[in-house]
């Protein structure tokens, strides 16, 4: 098998990047992206997660991948739902969230159209030719999306940061984009004249006159390829809107939900969490950096959210468990904590989730 059939067939392209590269600290030369003081998460060279777990090297990338337990997906994948045309703007007390694939969702609340994570490509890689590709279409085409205020980038792996979206985004809406620490870099690589807010874990930004958006601690890491590993800040979000607040997390892992309950603590309870709940498996290689459907419903009951927004699952396939397992394994969750199923929403491409407005009983 020559090599690039070997990375097309086994995803290792793609995976070396989103794994973080093969490369040892020493071999990192300063930071790329990033100048800053020392902090709780921040040693002057690389982000961390305080008490935290570092994400596993390169021997155990090629264990993982050359091991057994995958699942294969399917070629395609297609929604029950038809591609959203999305309404110009909501206003008063709705929210409205619209899923476009993986962690990229239309949110619309306060008279803003906020997208997170966007990602219209087809392959979340850094090559056109091989990694991860979309068993779907994105659930809004790009002509069918209304004017984009507000563009959240959480990190910069491949699936959730896609630059040549960005690009489009920028040249069609001129939106403000919103990212932590050094993802501003890597942007501006791809879209110079972007308007950026960086920020680090406990910033804010007031966006509108009643919307802020508040920065918080997650369990991830970073990286875009070799010799970058968590040189950039990945982060949560908070949206402090009049009709309530949303809790939006890219990618975590669970970390003993210790960011969950910080996050209720700090700014709950929640009308809504958007949560990852997909790209789970094998535990032993994943569980520091992405959770389970069990510790999802564990993370909204922490930070009381009264519903959640599913995502981060069935549209590119990054682990070893099947494309539907997600969704068996969150329903069995739900049901054995004796939650209903209505409150946590696996969301899929073109499905358009009307938020209530109260609580369940």
């Amino acid at each position: 098998m020559n090599r690039r059939r070997f990375f097309q067939r086994s995803g290792l392209a793609a995976i070396v990047a989103l794994a973080g590269g093969i490369t040892a600290r020493s071999a990192m030369a300063g930071n790329r992206y990033y100048s800053g003081p020392v902090s709780d998460h921040f040693d002057g060279t690389t982000f961390f997660n305080p008490g935290g777990v570092e994400p596993r090297g390169g021997l155990d990338l090629l264990r993982w991948k050359l091991g057994n337990g995958n699942i294969p997906w399917p070629d395609t994948f297609a929604s029950p739902f038809p591609q959203a045309v999305p309404e110009t703007r909501v206003d008063g007390e709705r929210i409205v969230v619209t899923m476009i694939g993986h962690a990229s969702m239309l949110v619309q609340v306060a008279g803003l159209n906020i997208l997170t994570d966007p990602v219209w490509s087809e392959r979340t890689s850094p090559f056109s030719f091989a990694g991860p590709k979309r068993v779907n279409p994105p659930g809004i085409r790009l002509e069918d999306l209304p004017a984009i205020d507000i563009v959240l980038v959480t990190h910069n792996h491949y699936d959730h940061m896609d630059l040549q979206t960005l690009k489009v985004l920028h040249g069609r809406d001129r939106p403000h984009f919103i990212t932590p620490l050094g993802n501003d870099t890597i942007i501006r690589s791809g879209v110079p004249e972007a308007r950026i807010t960086v920020m680090d874990w406990g910033g804010s930004e007031k966006v509108s006159a009643d919307v802020t958006f508040h920065c918080e601690p997650c369990h991830h890491w970073s990286a875009r390829g070799l010799g970058d590993r968590r040189m950039a800040l990945w982060a949560a979000f908070v949206f402090e809107t009049p009709a309530g607040k949303i809790y939006h997390i890219g990618d975590t892992g669970f970390h003993e939900g210790r960011n969950y309950r910080a996050a209720g603590e700090k700014h709950g309870p929640f009308r809504l969490a958007n949560l990852p709940f997909g790209a789970y498996e094998p535990r032993w290689f994943m569980e520091a950096q992405h959770q389970n459907p069990e510790e999802a419903v564990k993370g909204m009951e922490l930070c009381g959210a009264a519903f959640a927004a599913g995502h981060h699952w069935g549209t590119v396939k990054l682990t070893n468990e099947g494309v539907e397992q997600p969704v068996e394994a969150l329903y069995a969750a739900l049901d054995a904590r004796g939650i209903l199923r209505e409150r946590f929403r696996p969301m899929r491409p073109g499905e358009v989730f009307e938020v209530p407005a109260s609580r369940p009983a």
